[in-house]
C-alpha cells in the first residue's frame, strides 16, 4: 500500500514591507469591486526581479510599480490610470504589465512612463487580463480574467506570438489566473481561482492545445493564484485564502507548504538569490513581501529580447 507522505511544513518571514509614505487607505474603484468598497491601501502582485537583484512589485488599486533594491529601500517607478497585475521583462530597461483596465502595457523603466502595448484583439477590449509568461521563442501567453467564475466560465488564455498573431487558446476557463511552463515548454500550467483548481494544458507541436485536464484541486474560500515552477518541474501554487504557498511534485502531491505570517493574501512569487533558491511572495492585504527559501532553484524566466 503506497501512503502519502506528509509535505514539509514552513512558514514564511517577512521581508518586507511597503513605507507608510506609500499607503493610500483609500476607497477605489478597484476596491469598490473586489473588496465590497473597503478601504485598499495597496494591493501587491506581480514581483518580478531584474538582473541587479531589485525586485518589481505592483499595487493594483493605485496604479502603481515599486522597485524594492536588495537593502529593500522601496522607489515608486510608475504611477498611472491603470491597475497592473502580473509583471514580466521585455529586455533589461523595460516591463511588460498585464493591466486588467488597459490591457497589455509597457513600462520604461528609466523614464517611469507606460505606453500600450496591446490593448484590444479585433477592437474588442479584454475582459480583464492578469498574469503573464514567455518562453524561449519569445511567444507570450496571457490570462483574460474579468470576473469570470463558476457562473461564467468564459475566461480566456491567449498565445502573443512573435510576430504579432495573437492566439485565443480557450474561452471556457472560470477564472483564469497565474501561468507558469513546464521546463521542456510542452505543458503550461493555469490557476484557475474561482474553480479552485489548476489545469494542465498541453501545447502540441501544430499551436494548438489538446486533453486539458485538472491537474491540481484546492480548497477553501480563495483558489490558487500565482504560478512558478522549480529546476525539477515541481509546481509552486500561490493560494489565497488559505494563506499557503504549496510545492506539488508530478503527480500534484504536495511536497512542500509554506504559510504566511502576515495574512492570508499570497498571491504571487518569484525566485530571487544568486542561486534563484530564495522564494518571495506578494501577501498582497498587508503590503508586504515574504521569503523563505526553497528546496531548488527556480527555473529561469524567459525573455523576448
Amino acid at each position: 500500500m503506497f501512503l502519502l507522505q506528509a509535505p514539509d511544513v514552513v512558514e514564511f518571514e517577512v521581508w518586507s514591507a511597503m513605507p507608510e509614505r506609500f499607503r493610500k487607505p483609500q476607497r477605489s474603484a478597484w476596491s469598490d469591486a473586489n473588496r465590497g468598497g473597503a478601504p485598499a491601501d495597496s494591493f501587491l502582485e506581480g514581483p518580478v526581479f531584474d538582473d541587479a537583484g531589485n525586485l518589481y512589485v505592483a499595487d493594483i488599486p493605485w496604479g502603481r510599480v515599486f522597485r524594492i533594491d536588495p537593502a529593500r529601500q522601496w522607489t515608486l517607478v510608475a504611477e498611472y490610470d491603470g491597475e497592473p497585475n502580473g509583471m514580466k521583462f521585455l529586455d533589461a530597461g523595460h516591463l511588460l504589465i498585464t493591466d486588467y483596465k488597459n490591457g497589455l502595457m509597457a513600462l520604461d523603466l528609466a523614464r517611469g512612463a507606460v505606453r500600450p502595448y496591446l490593448e484590444r484583439r479585433n477592437s474588442e477590449r479584454f475582459k480583464g487580463v492578469n498574469d503573464l509568461v514567455f518562453d524561449r521563442d519569445g511567444n507570450l501567453y496571457f490570462t483574460d480574467q474579468g470576473q469570470s467564475g463558476l457562473h461564467d466560465p468564459s475566461g480566456r488564455l491567449y498565445r502573443l506570438r512573435r510576430n504579432g498573431q495573437l492566439d485565443l487558446l480557450l474561452a471556457n476557463v472560470p477564472s483564469p489566473n497565474g501561468v507558469a511552463l513546464s521546463p521542456d515548454e510542452k505543458v503550461l500550467y493555469l490557476a484557475v481561482t474561482r474553480g479552485n483548481c489548476v489545469w494542465r494544458v498541453p501545447l502540441l507541436p501544430d499551436g494548438s492545445v489538446s486533453k486539458v485536464s485538472q491537474f491540481f484541486t484546492s480548497y477553501g474560500p480563495s483558489g490558487p493564484d500565482g504560478l512558478a515552477v522549480d529546476v525539477e518541474g515541481n509546481l509552486l501554487v500561490c493560494n489565497p485564502g488559505l494563506g499557503y504557498v504549496w510545492r506539488l511534485d508530478h503527480r500534484a502531491e504536495p511536497t512542500t507548504v509554506w504559510r504566511s505570517p502576515a495574512g492570508m493574501s499570497t498571491t504571487n512569487l518569484a525566485f530571487g538569490g544568486p542561486d534563484r533558491r530564495t522564494l518571495y511572495c506578494t501577501e498582497s492585504v498587508s503590503g508586504s513581501i515574504l521569503t523563505a527559501r526553497a528546496p531548488r532553484a527556480g527555473l529561469a524566466l524567459a525573455r523576448p529580447a
